[in-house]
């Protein structure tokens, strides 16, 4: 089982990063203009991401079969106080001039996309798996977009309750509302398989605009930080997982939330960090530079995580 982990991640990493290059290939050649960055963005996160959300429940959510669902937010918590304590300790092995991107980058996880290509390629696309991570990931949008800046003295941003009480939020609690009150069928076929289509927009896009970035930012010839990057990858990609992964093995939660965790555990910082990093007054140049390492760097790292995962916890059919 360990092997086929192995391999169905490798896969699902290597399509995520592909899609990047693809989208780096694009702005280098200049075929679209870095304001489209902006539209595809919004076209990602505000459209197609909440359609797929919604979509998702409304056709897989079953709770007759994993009745703890509810309880996965709170594991998310949980889990979220560990990586807590993690990103307090282990953000002094950065300089003190990177420590505030390093703390940032550290902390918040792409904890819904790269989680969501591995368990589409580990499970299919119709895998209770999915709904799990979408309850499961349910408070991770209020809380990095409301505490992001906390980490900049220098940020004059002000809390954003439209980015708290967001699209995506509102989707989830719609679709499951729906759903335990057996109201999908409410909902007309061509209008599901309609958000079903744009739903499955939102991924490729999310690569896209990732890769995209890259170009815009990296001409732009900040200065590099070769042994900060070292640093950072050594702790995100291989400690990270690697702790909670002992403490998985400690607690040995059911395995849907044993997934989830190590998952979450083992991706690269979350896309939106460099923006984020932008607005709040950081250097976005190191944080591109971490990320964009990380984000390679795990073509290797996840899978071999995943693939010591399966050896220690065995799933049950989705």
């Amino acid at each position: 089982m360990s092997g086929h982990v192995l391999v169905s991640t490798f896969e699902s990493v290597a399509l995520l990063l592909g899609i990047g290059v693809l989208g780096l290939w694009i702005m280098s050649r200049r075929i679209l203009p870095k304001e489209a960055l902006g539209v595809l963005s919004i076209l990602a996160l505000d459209i197609a991401l909440p359609s797929l959300v919604f979509v998702n429940i409304l056709q897989n959510f079953k709770p007759s079969e994993f009745t703890g669902w509810w309880l996965l937010p709170l594991w998310w918590a949980g889990l979220t106080v560990l990586l807590v304590g993690l990103t307090a300790c282990f953000s002094f092995f950065s300089r003190r001039l990177t420590r505030r991107e390093f703390t940032v980058s550290l902390f918040f996880q792409n904890g819904l996309f790269f989680p969501l290509a591995i368990l589409t390629g580990m499970f299919g696309s119709r895998s209770s798996y999915i709904v799990d991570l979408f309850f499961f990931m349910l408070f991770f949008p209020s809380l990095l977009f409301s505490t992001a800046h906390l980490f900049f003295k220098e940020s004059t941003e002000r809390l954003n309750w439209s980015k708290i009480i967001n699209r995506v939020l509102i989707a989830t609690a719609a679709a499951t509302v729906l759903r335990l009150a057996g109201g999908e069928f409410l909902i007309p076929g061509f209008v599901v398989s309609a958000l079903r289509m744009v739903g499955d927009m939102a991924l490729p896009l999310l690569m896209l605009i990732l890769g995209g970035n890259m170009v815009v930012d990296f001409r732009g010839k900040g200065k590099l930080y070769p042994l900060e990057v070292v640093k950072f990858v050594l702790v995100k990609n291989a400690l990270f997982p690697l702790v909670v992964l002992g403490g998985l093995m400690v607690v040995r939660p059911p395995y849907p939330v044993a997934l989830l965790m190590i998952l979450q555990a083992a991706v690269p910082p979350v896309t939106a960090v460099p923006i984020l990093t932008a607005r709040a007054g950081g250097d976005r140049a190191i944080v591109n530079q971490f990320m964009f390492t990380s984000f390679a760097v795990s073509l290797i790292s996840i899978p071999l995580v995943m693939g010591l995962f399966g050896r220690i916890f065995q799933p049950y059919a989705p």
